[in-house]
């Protein structure tokens, strides 16, 4: 038997997951979560064969939960299937102990491949992760990377115009810790202000 958990907070990704794991194999069991709480208590209760794993999770996101997941049990075979942008998460997840990223874009064949590569011990990325990579060897990375996994989730919400209280809202913590997050990314990034945050947010095709 294969064991999955399904980590998503949307109730129909999560079920269209489980179908593509339901006709992966003929015996599965398939154990879904709709946040990190929910889903670190079920990981613990149970040893799983592979985690699809949101990275846009209500409260703790799905990096934390990923840093929290790999230290836990550093052997379990993570698959980030996230709504973001490769450029955005990609090597930060891989960095993080992700065996594959995929954006929630790519077909059916293509998470079945992802998932038949991990489960047989491999790792999966894209053509564009590659070139990323190798990017990052030849060069000093963008002053992004320098954030943690919260500071840059919140840099692309402020790029996107959300207020600090929506953000916190999203992110279920405080406007004031949204706002101790805000000065830390424009201390980091030697900026000012979210305009700064916005346009370095469109150059670097953080968000459309």
């Amino acid at each position: 038997m294969i064991s999955f958990l399904v980590v998503d907070d949307h109730p129909i990704v999560r079920k269209g997951i489980c179908q593509i794991l339901d006709d992966y194999a003929v015996d599965t069991q398939i154990v879904e979560a709709g946040d990190a709480s929910e889903a670190m208590k079920k990981f613990r209760e149970h040893k799983y064969d592979l985690i699809l794993l949101d990275i846009n999770l209500p409260g703790r996101g799905g990096l934390d939960l990923l840093e929290d997941i790999k230290g836990y049990e550093p052997e379990v075979r993570v698959l980030m299937v996230s709504m973001y942008p490769e450029q955005q998460y990609a090597i930060r997840a891989l960095r993080t102990g992700a065996a594959g990223y995929l954006t929630k874009e790519s077909a059916a064949d293509e998470l079945i491949v992802a998932i038949d590569k991990i489960l047989k011990g491999g790792r999966y990325i894209t053509q564009s992760i590659a070139e990323q990579i190798f990017d990052a060897i030849d060069k000093q990375g963008p002053p992004h990377e320098s954030l943690s996994n919260r500071e840059l989730e919140v840099l692309i919400q402020i790029a996107k115009g959300r207020s600090l209280k929506e953000i916190g809202e999203m992110l279920a913590l405080s406007e004031k810790t949204i706002s101790t997050y805000r000065s830390r990314i424009l201390e980091k990034m030697s900026m000012s202000s979210n305009a700064d945050l916005v346009r370095y947010a469109l150059q670097n095709k953080m968000i459309d």
